[in-house]
């Protein structure tokens, strides 16, 4: 069992051929240091992984080839106790291209998935010794907002998040400007939609990450193209959702291109954190106790592109992955660490950020 303070720690690299890997590190947070224990190679462009609740197996996307055109794959890994070296079980085909997110649901029984520019989501059961069965769901989702028209032009789907409780799965799709809303059903790996199907988001908002509250009575999803969180309320039995708040997650006096990227809740419900791309920050927040967000502060990110973000369990520490897509070994293109001030939110640089070649996503066992 590690000391309260150490953590491990699995970052995806979303390259292709050899460049691509998932890299896993010990995370002492005491010290504020990331450092290596191994790294898996046959995988290229992971965008996204996931980990079974028992730790005992990681589940990825990837794409061979080229990551915005070539179908991609869902691949599962079982993971050593002691080395944390990954063994490759089996990998089954996403049927869509730019294959960019994956959940497993509190059971262990199921992963959901989305394609981004196919605009799909789908699901697999996941057999007793960590395999992935054959796919239970798929749903091709259509239209088009087109309101921003080179990045609204089709369906996008840009997560599949498996709720808590593992009763439903919310889906949003940037290109429609739309959250699709699913029932689950561990036992047999399948999607149906909600009485409520989806619910709209702002028009050209681009709704892109999904995050539940740890009460189930709150739920949030940013908007990538509008830098900006929606905020609903929830009704955890049926799964619908109601809109309460739109809050921006830039200063005010910033003007220049950027995009937000990935939310993070606190586990102790009382803060959350958003990721913005360009402007290289990670906006802060407290959340109310009547759901709506109030801004803390927006920080630095240490790095370019802050993509991905990450909490350890205890709430004391945030991970970034800053992506730094135009040249993915340079300057800026590292997992930078955080002190969470448990009372206030806040947040303080801890260590050095760790380079690291085009991280994408981190996840925390």
């Amino acid at each position: 069992m590690p000391e309260s303070n150490q953590f491990r720690v699995f970052i995806t690299s979303n390259l292709p051929g050899d460049a691509g890997a998932i890299t896993s590190f010990r995370l002492d947070t005491e010290k504020g240091i990331l450092e290596p224990s191994g790294r898996y190679t046959d995988i290229e462009n992971p965008f996204f992984i996931c980990l079974s609740p028992n730790r005992r197996f990681l589940y990825s996307v990837q794409v061979r080839g080229d990551f915005e055109s070539d179908s991609g794959t869902v691949a599962a890994f079982s993971i050593d106790p002691e080395s944390c070296q990954l063994r490759k079980l089996n990998e089954r085909p996403a049927n869509g291209t730019t294959t960019c997110y994956i959940d497993v649901d509190p059971t262990g029984k199921t992963v959901v998935y989305a394609n981004y520019s196919s605009g799909s989501v789908g699901s697999f059961p996941i057999l007793k010794n960590g395999y992935l069965g054959e796919m239970k769901t798929f749903v091709q989702n259509h239209g088009a907002s087109l309101i921003v028209p080179d990045r609204q032009d089709g369906p996008h789907a840009h997560c599949a998040a498996i709720s808590p409780d593992g009763k439903h799965v919310y889906a949003c799709d940037l290109g429609t400007d739309q959250i699709f809303g699913f029932a689950l059903n561990s036992e047999t790996a399948t999607l149906a939609p909600l009485e409520q199907s989806y619910v709209r988001t702002i028009g050209g908002g681009g709704p892109r990450h999904f995050a539940y509250h740890p009460n189930g009575a709150f739920v949030y999803a940013n908007n990538e193209l509008a830098n900006s969180i929606n905020v609903y309320s929830r009704k955890a039995k049926e799964g619908i959702l109601n809109e309460i708040q739109i809050i921006s997650t830039l200063p005010n006096n910033f003007n220049s291109p950027s995009y937000t990227a990935d939310i993070k809740i606190s586990p102790n419900g009382k803060f959350l954190y958003c990721s913005n791309r360009l402007h290289d920050s990670i906006a802060a927040y407290e959340i109310n106790l009547d759901g709506r967000l109030k801004l803390i502060e927006v920080y630095s990110s240490r790095g370019n592109f802050a993509q991905n973000l990450a909490i350890t369990p205890d709430g004391r520490t945030l991970l970034c992955a800053n992506m730094h897509v135009e040249d993915a070994g340079g300057e800026g293109s590292n997992v930078s660490l955080f002190r969470i001030d448990t009372e206030n939110g806040e947040l303080t640089p801890l260590g050095d950020p760790y380079d690291l070649m085009k991280p994408s996503c981190i996840m925390i066992a």
